[in-house]
């Protein structure tokens, strides 16, 4: 059975920094790409950034890049969205999702979700 956990979401104020987790198992390819969305209140879900396990290429959308991070440990089967200088307009629940390819920030391409954490940023 294929599960994504999310992790690491949390309250901070303007400026500071969270960095949320990802932890996958049960997924049968070992070259993935791993991506992580974000959808605040009364908007719809948008992709923020991911990484393809295979060669590490990473993709962010213009607002993060800068400030976000993405990393993963092929050991753990985990990623890592390192988020830094954060702003009110990053508030939103974020998640992590999986597939085959990375070649798309279309959300069709990614099978497997998580469940989301939430990320609030006070001004």
């Amino acid at each position: 059975q294929v599960q994504l956990v999310e992790s690491g979401g949390g309250s901070v104020q303007t400026g500071g920094s969270l960095r949320l987790s990802c932890v996958v198992s049960g997924i049968a390819y070992s070259r993935k790409c791993i991506a992580w969305f974000r959808q605040a209140p009364g908007k719809e879900r948008e992709a923020v950034a991911r990484i393809y396990t295979g060669d590490d290429s990473t993709y962010y959308i213009a607002s993060v890049k800068g400030r976000f991070t993405l990393s993963q440990d092929n050991a753990k089967n985990t990623g890592y969205l390192q988020m830094d200088s954060l702003k009110p307009e990053d508030t939103a629940m974020y998640y992590c999702a999986a597939g085959p390819l990375c070649g798309s920030w279309s959300q069709g391409f990614f099978n497997y979700w998580g469940q989301g954490t939430q990320v609030t940023v006070s001004s």
